[in-house]
């Protein structure tokens, strides 16, 4: 059984653990609280850093040490396999949607457009304060989350006896079977397909002049500061995210079409669809997580109903999102080269036919 799924994610925990401890000491440099964070819509908005820093380097270096305790078992009795799953998964999902608030979504919907206008200098914003020492912390967390998850998930399959690269076990497939993956897997990317083209339809109509669900001056304030144009930004990053999470479905998000020279009739490696896929998928959550702990949400709904209702359903969004993506993954995976099993025609090949399938 390998381990170093686990000793990586250990690393990582011991390392952000570790600058906790510098922030308790010194005092300074916590990312999570204020004065650092002062938007309303993050989850972390109150937390005193004299008490979140010794929280989470205390947090942290017990995953770390969980971690190596996963990494040096093969197995484990239920209780202590239940546990130890159970605080790596909750401190995974604290790192994932929880530490994060809306900036990685935003930044990602803003980013080709902060690409493209550098050279002219436009938009006119300060990039210092875009990408900011909490933001990379964020993103750290992200990446870390995502280490621990793939460490549990591969301590969970081997304890279990199916296979640590693929999950695979002897047993029957059921939803996780390509035909299943792909029923189950079209009614999730309708729901994923839908949803953001309300919030887009919204901030576009505002582009055009249109002051769906907000007053004909808020609208002209928009205007004349520009920020409408960045809600139509964020409105395009919508619909592209729409129409590619079609591809998840579609013909052309397995085979490049032939109007892409250079590519045109290749394989669409699994990997391009499924990475991007899984960041928005955790993006929008944390997004909806930080917008739902807004103080005046409910007042704001009961205000502006018709420009806050597309985000009400990003929760939705992104369950169904994940859960597109993960059928994707299923329906198309090919053999395990390690285990040998998921081959389209018996289910089971050598391990020298799964190379080279």
């Amino acid at each position: 059984m390998t381990n170093t799924a686990q000793k990586v994610a250990a690393g990582w925990a011991a390392v952000y653990g570790t600058l906790a401890l510098v922030w308790t000491v010194t005092g300074r440099g916590f990312p999570y609280g204020p004065p650092r964070i002062n938007m309303e819509t993050s989850p972390l908005r109150a937390l005193d850093p004299s008490i979140g820093a010794p929280v989470f380097a205390v947090v942290l270096l017990l995953t770390a040490i969980a971690l190596l305790v996963m990494s040096g078992r093969r197995t484990a009795p239920r209780p202590l396999r239940v546990a130890l799953l159970s605080y790596v998964g909750l401190v995974a999902a604290a790192l994932l949607v929880v530490l994060p608030d809306t900036r990685l979504l935003t930044v990602a919907g803003y980013l080709p457009m902060l690409i493209i206008g550098f050279p002219f200098g436009w938009p006119p914003v300060d990039y210092s304060t875009v990408f900011t020492w909490t933001l990379a912390n964020q993103a750290f967390a992200v990446a870390g989350g995502l280490l621990l998850v793939r460490a549990a998930l591969r301590w969970h399959f081997g304890a279990t006896g199916a296979c640590e690269d693929c999950g695979r076990d002897d047993r029957a497939e059921s939803w996780t079977s390509r035909p299943s993956a792909a029923r189950w897997g079209r009614w999730a990317v309708g729901v994923a397909a839908i949803i953001p083209v309300g919030y887009a339809v919204v901030r576009l109509a505002w582009a055009a002049g249109i002051p769906l669900g907000i007053s004909a001056g808020f609208l002209r304030e928009m205007q004349e500061t520009g920020i409408v144009w960045a809600g139509a930004g964020l409105g395009a990053f919508a619909v592209g995210g729409a129409v590619l999470t079609l591809g998840l479905v579609q013909r052309w998000g397995e085979v490049f079409p032939r109007w892409m020279p250079g590519v045109a009739g290749r394989r669409v490696p699994i990997k391009l669809a499924t990475v991007p896929a899984t960041l928005v998928t955790i993006f929008v959550m944390s997004a909806s997580v930080a917008f739902y702990a807004e103080p005046g949400l409910w007042a704001e709904v009961a205000a502006d109903g018709l420009a806050v209702a597309p985000i009400l359903a990003w929760p939705f969004w992104s369950l169904a999102l994940g859960a597109a993506t993960l059928a994707y993954h299923l329906r198309r995976r090919p053999a395990c080269a390690n285990c040998g099993r998921g081959h389209p025609a018996t289910g089971l090949v050598s391990r020298p036919e799964a190379e080279a399938y």
